[in-house]
């Protein structure tokens, strides 16, 4: 039996949909799945809402190592919420030491898990007790499946891949010891409080060394909800967007404004973005 060889036009066929089909895939944004990124605070239910609906009904498993406390009970950062609202399949997980995040015994509640939440606190102990290990890669692999990761506060900034206030002696360095994070975002940036605790400023402490980053920050009881590339906010207050352009809803071109690496502007509930063109979506 001979096998034909393909055509020339097959071949430039092939690969004109191979370039379509990953010309498609998002930049910034998770291929699957999605994202609720919180400002911290006292979230309203609307937010919690949000990621269970995200979730499909399914087992959602919160995350509370980054609150450093030494042990957690099933209630442990928003757990107790998501029941409230109707989550019927609600697991708190946890531990602080890498060897047993590597284990099969711990990631088995993460395997049909739908969506995961993780909890405020320090965003370096997430790194500390994860990073690498085969809990990480099931954190990811509940996006692969479609399914949602939200987080707040220090669970806002883990979704970045560079982590802001990584630094284990203080917040208040944004630029630590550790900078990577679990690059849900990609070449992405992100602080939380940004008005309550007047941090409105401090993410240009990061763009001076890693002016390529896409930052943004939002407000307590505030969220940056992300499919793909697209980005809405929902809830309370605002989200800071640091791009290096600037948007107002009555227009800025008469505007005097400051230099480009001295510019943010503010979106509100409903506003939408783009992450990966870097506009406001109007």
């Amino acid at each position: 039996m001979r096998f034909l060889s393909p055509s020339i036009s097959t071949l430039l066929l092939l690969s004109s949909q191979s370039t379509m089909t990953s010309a498609a895939d998002p930049v910034v944004g998770p291929v699957k799945g999605s994202l609720v990124v919180v400002g911290g605070g006292t979230l309203s239910d609307s937010i919690y809402q949000e990621v269970i609906t995200r979730a499909g009904g399914g087992p959602i498993v919160v995350i509370p190592t980054a609150d450093g406390a030494p042990t957690y009970d099933q209630n442990a950062a928003g757990a107790s919420s998501f029941r409230r609202l109707g989550a019927t399949d609600v697991t708190v997980l946890h531990t602080y030491d890498p060897k047993v995040a590597d284990t099969d015994a711990f990631v088995e509640p993460l395997l049909n898990a739908t969506g995961v939440w993780f909890g405020g606190g320090r965003q370096w102990r997430l790194v500390d007790a994860y990073a690498g290990t085969k809990t990480e890669a099931a954190f990811q692999a509940v996006l692969d499946r479609g399914g949602v990761i939200g987080g707040s506060s220090a669970g806002a900034s883990i979704q970045g891949s560079f982590l802001a206030r990584g630094d284990t002696a203080t917040n208040q360095i944004l630029v630590g010891d550790h900078t990577v994070g679990f690059g849900y975002l990609r070449n992405v940036a992100i602080d939380q409080h940004v008005l309550v605790r007047g941090r409105i400023f401090d993410m240009f402490d990061i763009l001076k060394v890693r002016p390529e980053l896409l930052g943004f920050g939002c407000d307590e009881n505030t969220a940056f909800v992300v499919d793909g590339d697209s980005a809405r906010v929902l809830g309370a207050s605002y989200c800071a967007i640091y791009d290096g352009g600037f948007w107002s809803r009555e227009g800025s071109e008469e505007k005097n404004l400051p230099p480009k690496s001295s510019l943010f502007y503010l979106l509100r509930a409903g506003d939408r973005y783009n992450l990966a063109t870097r506009k406001v979506i109007e």
